[in-house]
């Protein structure tokens, strides 16, 4: 009887979600993935299921690695204005640095790739929108109860705005080379929260 290999799952996980963030989901072939994870393919199909299943949880794992450091910096107390215009500078240093820039956003990835054509990744991009969005908009609740923000403005509308941006971030910084691009439209968008 043939021993099977064991492995580290969340280990061959990860290493799934860097393969497919590099190259996309289309361009990732199982075969890809038994030689980037060094585990056989029955035990990946038998750990994860079949490649769109693979790539659906690297995608959960990537969205909860990046969401959690969000949530805890827009729901601190005190001021919330600060954390919203960190947020998005963030975002914009990050689709500017050139280390960084060229995978892009996963998400925002997906977004492009997938989600036209396939209800699960549209849907995992969905709740991933809708949490970005609620926690942007929650802070600029906050933010206008304290004062920071004008009484007439709407907080839902920038936050939606927002999220078009941070998305709309990642899609310029992956293909442009001129980081001035993304850093200028942020700085502009921010001066909507003045």
């Amino acid at each position: 009887m043939a021993r099977t290999k064991e492995f580290d799952p969340d280990a061959a996980l990860q290493s799934a979600l860097e393969l497919f963030w590099q190259r996309g989901y289309e361009a990732t072939s199982m075969s890809d993935l038994v030689e980037h994870l060094g585990v056989g393919r029955a035990s990946l199909y038998a750990t994860f299921g079949n490649k769109h299943e693979l790539y659906l949880k690297a995608l959960d794992r990537y969205e909860r690695a990046g969401f959690t450091p969000i949530v805890r910096e827009l729901s601190q107390p005190g001021p919330a204005l600060p954390s919203v215009r960190s947020v998005v500078r963030r975002y914009a240093t990050e689709a500017a640095d050139e280390r960084l820039r060229l995978n892009g956003c996963l998400v925002t990835n997906t977004a492009a790739e997938l989600a036209p054509h396939d209800r699960a990744a549209a849907r995992q991009v969905e709740r991933n929108w809708d949490q970005l969005e609620t926690v942007l908009h929650s802070a600029l609740v906050r933010a206008q109860a304290q004062g920071e923000l004008p009484a007439g403005r709407d907080p839902l509308a920038l936050a939606r705005m927002l999220l078009v941006l941070l998305q709309g971030l990642r899609v310029v910084g992956k293909a442009s080379s001129d980081p001035a691009r993304v850093r200028d439209a942020a700085e502009q968008a921010l001066t909507l929260l003045d």
